[in-house]
């Protein structure tokens, strides 16, 4: 943290250590509630787990000086869906991307579904779990599901990298989101950010500051194979997430 005084370094430690218990503990309480909330219709518990994300967001933002600002939201259409592609450098975005598009659906490997606590909350909004051990019928499971969520009028949310990336690097863009997107002919909507600026990839510090996330334009992919659908959206991201700094 250069540039920072002795102070303002500890100050910055302090707040990191109480927003990393806050949101150990009501994540810990939160679970149990979230079980509990499976009889519950799922617009009802894609509320509550919406309730949970945005309160760590500002949690963040009161206890670490963390802000946002959200750019491209005139792009999200009202009259579609489609496949969301995010860069994925941090936490931060797993909360705040399902806030901005209606009643997405997370594709995600399925181990994290027993992840204690956090595991529990992912599983009562119905994500899309895949067995990535089983390669053969992943694709397959992921396409079927995928135009299910889609006819419900739901968005996915894919972070092609697969696991997070720590800012300033890019990872190996895998082609499942765009599979899925050329398999049902819906759009793809890109999503670059510099979360991981401001909350690393395993980083107990939370630098403050002000994290942007901007929403490309639609790249439509009736027509097109995955793998140019794919680079378009990559190229897109990557020089918005330089020009970001992030």
């Amino acid at each position: 943290m250069k540039k920072y005084s002795l102070f303002q370094r500890l100050n910055i430690v302090l707040r990191s250590l109480i927003f990393t218990i806050f949101m150990s503990t009501v994540t810990f309480f939160y679970s149990f509630f979230c079980v509990a909330a499976k009889i519950l219709p799922f617009r009802c518990r894609y509320a509550i787990i919406m309730f949970w994300n945005k309160t760590i967001i500002h949690a963040l933002r009161f206890l670490c000086k963390v802000e946002y600002k959200i750019e491209g939201l005139e792009n999200i259409p009202k009259d579609r869906v489609g496949i969301i592609l995010s860069k994925h450098q941090s936490t931060w975005e797993t909360f705040m991307v399902p806030t901005l598009f209606h009643h997405s659906a997370i594709i995600l490997k399925k181990e994290l579904l027993w992840v204690p606590f956090f595991g529990w909350g992912l599983s009562i909004i119905d994500p899309i779990a895949i067995n990535r051990r089983d390669t053969k019928n992943a694709m397959d499971q992921v396409i079927s599901q995928g135009k299910k969520c889609l006819s419900e009028g739901r968005w996915i949310l894919v972070f092609p990298e697969g696991t997070r990336i720590p800012a300033g690097h890019t990872g190996k863009y895998r082609l499942g989101g765009a599979r899925l997107a050329a398999a049902t002919h819906a759009p793809i909507i890109p999503v670059a950010h510099n979360a991981g600026r401001h909350w690393p990839k395993r980083g107990f510090i939370k630098k403050p500051g002000t994290i942007r996330l901007v929403i490309g334009k639609l790249i439509e992919t009736e027509g097109r194979n995955p793998e140019d659908v794919m680079e378009q959206a990559k190229t897109w991201i990557e020089e918005t997430v330089k020009e970001l700094g992030g």
